[in-house]
């Protein structure tokens, strides 16, 4: 692959529409890969439960209880 080509790649890359689901998937998967490459005793499992308590109801997305 050449240059050129993953240049025109990465371009249409940028303009494929992502669901919300599909960047939240996303999001995972960079938090995984980041954290496993420090210590390689972090799991999928552990991302997925720690993203599900940062996104659970009551919370923003920055993780911060929301007042009432």
């Amino acid at each position: 692959m050449t240059q050129t080509d993953l240049d025109r790649l990465l371009e249409l890359a940028r303009s494929v529409p992502m669901s919300s689901g599909d960047r939240e998937q996303q999001r995972r998967s960079f938090a995984y890969g980041n954290t496993h490459i420090e210590n390689t005793r972090i799991t999928r499992k552990m991302v997925e439960d720690a993203a599900d308590r940062v996104c659970a109801p009551g919370r923003n997305t920055a993780g911060v209880r929301r007042g009432k």
